[in-house]
């Protein structure tokens, strides 16, 4: 396992990571866990987009992060319900987002996705390119791009405050 950032550039707010394998993605999960734990516990709100090709492993982070904040049972991909609610340790409200089939912005209103954006907790969002518009600004966006089957390159961009802290959470170990 081998987590490593190959450059950062702090005005930006972007640092870009090489995940060797499925285990740097697992410990960079934990990390950033870590971090949004105190903001989740106190009712606070968190967004962050994953943004990558089909298999570049949007889902294997979530599934990882929400593991590291305490989601038991089953974690399933949204692909097909667009959205699945999940709730972490001390009561964490995460709503995990596909929008990969996503095609009428009707949707967004039909099924109250606004107000699930604006309740606390952490939202999450694969695929946000095909809701653009409808989404919020988001704290952190992480580009996963694969360089092999096992490695992958992450591009994180701390885009508010809080994306701020998040990232330093995530990149300090």
């Amino acid at each position: 396992m081998h987590v490593s950032i190959v450059a950062s550039s702090p005005p930006s707010q972007t640092d870009t990571f090489i995940w060797s394998d499925e285990s740097a993605c697992s410990v960079m999960a934990q990390r950033l866990a870590h971090a949004l734990r105190p903001l989740l516990t106190q009712g606070g709100t968190a967004y962050i987009e994953l943004h990558g090709t089909l298999g570049a492993g949007k889902t294997t982070f979530t599934r990882h992060l929400l593991r590291a904040l305490g989601v038991e049972g089953r974690i399933k991909s949204p692909s097909y319900a667009v959205v699945e609610p999940h709730e972490a340790a001390n009561g964490i409200q995460v709503h995990h987002f596909d929008f990969y089939r996503f095609n009428d912005p009707q949707e967004w209103e039909d099924a109250g996705f606004r107000d699930l954006f604006a309740a606390p907790g952490l939202k999450l969002a694969e695929w946000p390119e095909q809701a653009a518009g409808l989404l919020p600004r988001p704290d952190l966006r992480l580009h996963l791009t694969p360089v092999s089957d096992t490695c992958r390159e992450v591009r994180l961009e701390a885009l508010t405050p809080t994306g701020q802290l998040l990232r330093q959470g995530m990149t300090q170990p």
